[in-house]
């Protein structure tokens, strides 16, 4: 058994701390912009362009993940005091609402300026996983979401004297294996728009259904929320690929 002792702050300023959860979040901006000015011409984007794309997805993030966090993870809590849904500072992130809050902006802003958004997708795909990959490690660092109690000999403890999974660097390893895997979709063959897309949804709303088995969480018929809405996304992406991408799936298998 491994103890957790490690500090969630890179530097602090008195009361200001810099911390990794806060630096992956910088460095997923800045990788998605760097991706998306590699792939620009492609895309018929100019650079402001890139930028204002990068400035609304984030956004989106930011405020999907904090709402779906109060309402489906926490909502007794924002009940009680609704203004904390704005103290990002203290926590709180749903990736399924950082998801849908990235597509609706996305969405949005490659609409306004007659820019492929399933190009698009495909290309941030690899980025954003990347990205998800690090802020699964900042998890760890900071000893949040944690696994299942176990007894298997990697097991850590989180500060309640309980042996239990990493689940953190389980789902890091899951994100980065996906994040190859769409990185080499990417640059071997053509595929149809949209294809590396909702590969990213099938594969990581597979790999979280199935790798929640390992989390500490509460159940809902046996399923916990993340199961559930990852169930769904593996469903819907498998629906879509076989109805709208069989040449490109036959052309991959």
């Amino acid at each position: 058994m491994w103890v957790h002792t490690l500090d969630p702050t890179i530097v602090s300023f008195g009361s200001l701390e810099i911390r990794y959860y806060g630096l992956v979040y910088v460095l997923g901006f800045l990788l998605g912009i760097f991706w998306l000015l590699y792939y620009r011409r492609e895309l018929a984007m100019e650079k402001d362009d890139v930028y204002d794309l990068m400035f609304y997805v984030m956004l989106g993030i930011v405020i999907g993940s904090r709402l779906f966090y109060a309402l489906f993870w926490n909502l007794n809590y924002f009940l009680s005091a609704p203004w904390k849904v704005l103290f990002l500072w203290e926590g709180g992130m749903a990736f399924h609402g950082g998801l849908v809050g990235a597509l609706v902006a996305g969405f949005w802003y490659c609409h306004k300026k007659n820019v492929s958004f399933l190009k698009v997708a495909d290309i941030l795909s690899v980025p954003a996983v990347l990205t998800l990959a690090l802020g699964r490690i900042a998890n760890f660092i900071n000893g949040e979401i944690v696994g299942r109690v176990t007894d298997v000999s990697w097991c850590v403890n989180f500060g309640d004297g309980l042996c239990r999974h990493p689940y953190q660097l389980y789902s890091a390893a899951k994100r980065f294996v996906i994040a190859g895997i769409l990185f080499t979709l990417l640059r071997t063959q053509k595929y149809t728009d949209g294809f590396v897309f909702w590969s990213m949804i099938l594969l990581m709303g597979t790999g979280r259904f199935f790798l929640d088995f390992f989390r500490e969480d509460m159940l809902y018929y046996s399923l916990s929320i993340g199961q559930w809405m990852s169930l769904v996304m593996a469903l819907v992406a498998c629906s879509v690929l076989l109805a709208r991408y069989r040449n490109d799936l036959q052309r991959l298998f």
